[in-house]
């Protein structure tokens, strides 16, 4: 942004152009270097600034001169989004517009910080950097390399860690490409590997396959043998996974999950990885923030490697990092496995702009304010638990330990696809998702509710009461307009739902009414 606030200003003697941090951006004339024009700036209408419902600033009539690019005969005018591309800029306006009318129950989603859009949408965006610090294909990576090793510092310093026996690679893409980049470091093709089971609340990048299909890229290339949940208590089946591990022998044992509201038991973990001599690895993606404020168990006590997505309780931009030991396991030098295993095994050049965010997300998560924030993530979450238990809700193993709870919908006569749409209708953003025991992952049992999201805008407990409340209205009216639909495929309660006849739209519509009344008076952090 700084860069938009300065003047370029010819040196007397040079004619070279050079930015003066403060100077008024010219409204008008050429810059040229040695006689040839590099822009031109021509003065325009002022461009009103949206005032925000969002942010509650006021619209600006603030003039936004347009600088003219390139040579003669090689012009182009640098206009702002809304003037380039209206159509992107409304889709944009309109998303916008969804986030902060909604109720946001997604357990991966959140809304990420001010500073860290401004870094993911900087210049860094523009910079080609293969490879590592001081080790770069390109040259003029003087500041990336600079901004690279800062954010690498700061990822060890937010789990404490010690630079000296763990290392990290903050170039992964996400958090799929983190965890194949392992499997890519440490296994040879068809070796064998154990994750959590994914109808019982694992991940697709952990191994899953079906009995016709091998569904994820990973089963594609390696041997997977799913553990499982105990469905009686909900919680992992450790003795089963010890069985199954001491018959299957794999190479890798993954922790972690994208449904499970429980904490992992590492000690044990630990304990099984090596009796087969396993690699432990543990995904951590979703409860990484968590982590990080030591609210939950601490995997680095007892794992090999570490990996997690960056966008989700952690708050930063859409990233991923992979942390590893650095003295040798199992025979294997994981830091130069794992950082050729990302370049140039699986990735090309990263993306900076996203490492310049997570830099910046990175610093506030040492913060006081953080680990507040984190705390409250999990007390509203339990808040949650309680009023649904109350309510008569089932929860996939009794309640919470961390961000999210799981709602088994079977008791109730419904399934997650019903009462997702029902409660999108209304506002309420979740997702359907399988529960233990389900037979289809397209209608599953359950639906997953996170409180990441709206405890970043401000919700107390009394606020995820209420939310409670509000989702019960939309099973109930789920439940009704089921009993009235005719057929009993899914495919034919969404087009009753959708139709114009649709009986109960009153009902949704009044949900939705009074689900936005209370959004609204949150703000929506970034924007």
């Amino acid at each position: 942004m700084e860069a938009c606030s300065r003047a370029a200003v010819m040196h007397s003697s040079l004619q070279q152009p050079v930015w003066v941090k403060g100077s008024a951006f010219p409204l008008k004339g050429e810059v040229k270097l040695n006689g040839v024009k590099l822009w031109s700036v021509k003065p325009c209408k002022a461009s009103q600034l949206e005032g925000s419902l969002v942010s509650g600033r006021p619209p600006s009539s603030v003039s936004v001169p347009i600088p003219e690019m390139g040579g003669a005969g090689n012009n182009f005018v640098d206009y702002g989004l809304g003037e380039a591309d209206p159509e992107v800029r409304g889709i944009i306006d309109k998303e916008k517009e969804r986030q902060f009318r909604s109720l946001e129950l997604i357990a991966s989603e959140n809304f990420t910080s001010r500073a860290v859009m401004e870094a993911v949408g900087s210049c860094l965006t523009n910079k080609y950097s293969e490879g590592l610090p001081g080790k770069r294909y390109y040259g003029g990576n003087e500041y990336i390399d600079e901004l690279e090793i800062l954010c690498q510092e700061r990822a060890l310093a937010a789990f404490n860690l010690d630079g000296k026996q763990w290392g990290v690679n903050v170039q992964p893409l996400s958090g799929s490409p983190a965890n194949f980049e392992v499997y890519t470091a440490v296994l040879n093709p068809h070796d064998r590997i154990m994750g959590l089971d994914l109808p019982h609340g694992g991940h697709l990048s952990h191994g899953f396959m079906t009995p016709k299909r091998r569904v994820s890229g990973t089963s594609i290339y390696f041997e997977s043998m799913p553990y499982r949940l105990d469905e009686s208590s909900g919680l992992v089946d450790y003795d089963m996974l010890e069985k199954t591990a001491t018959l299957f022998r794999p190479k890798l044992i993954i922790a972690g999950a994208s449904a499970y509201p429980r904490d992992f038991d590492y000690p044990r973990m630990r304990k099984i990885a090596d009796a087969v001599g396993a690699f432990l690895m543990m995904d951590m993606a979703h409860i990484s923030g968590l982590v990080a404020a030591s609210v939950v168990a601490n995997p680095f006590e007892y794992c090999d490697i570490v990996t997690t997505t960056t966008h989700k309780s952690l708050r930063g931009p859409r990233g991923g990092m992979i942390f590893f030991k650095k003295d040798p396991v199992l025979g294997v030098d994981l830091e130069s496995a794992i950082n050729n295993a990302v370049f140039p095994g699986l990735q090309g050049g990263p993306h900076n702009h996203t490492i310049g965010g997570l830099a910046v997300c990175l610093k506030h998560a040492k913060s006081p304010d953080f680990k507040a924030y984190q705390n409250k993530v999990v007390s509203n979450c339990r808040a949650l638990a309680s009023r649904l238990m109350e309510l008569g809700y089932k929860l996939v193993s009794g309640g919470t330990d961390n961000h999210l709870v799981l709602v088994d919908l079977r008791p109730l006569g419904t399934d997650g696809a019903r009462v997702e749409k029902i409660l999108d209708m209304a506002s309420i953003t979740l997702n359907k998702n399988s529960v233990a025991g389900d037979k289809s992952a397209l209608v599953p049992g359950g639906i997953r509710i996170g409180s990441p999201a709206m405890t970043t805008r401000g919700f107390s407990e009394k606020e995820f009461v209420t939310v409670a409340d509000l989702i019960n209205e939309g099973v109930q009216i789920t439940l009704e307009a089921k009993s009235l639909v005719s057929g009993s495929k899914l495919q034919d309660f969404m087009k009753f739902v959708t139709s114009p006849e649709f009986p109960l739209i009153d009902k949704v519509l009044d949900l939705q009414r009074r689900v936005e009344a209370l959004t609204i008076q949150y703000p929506l952090p970034g924007l």
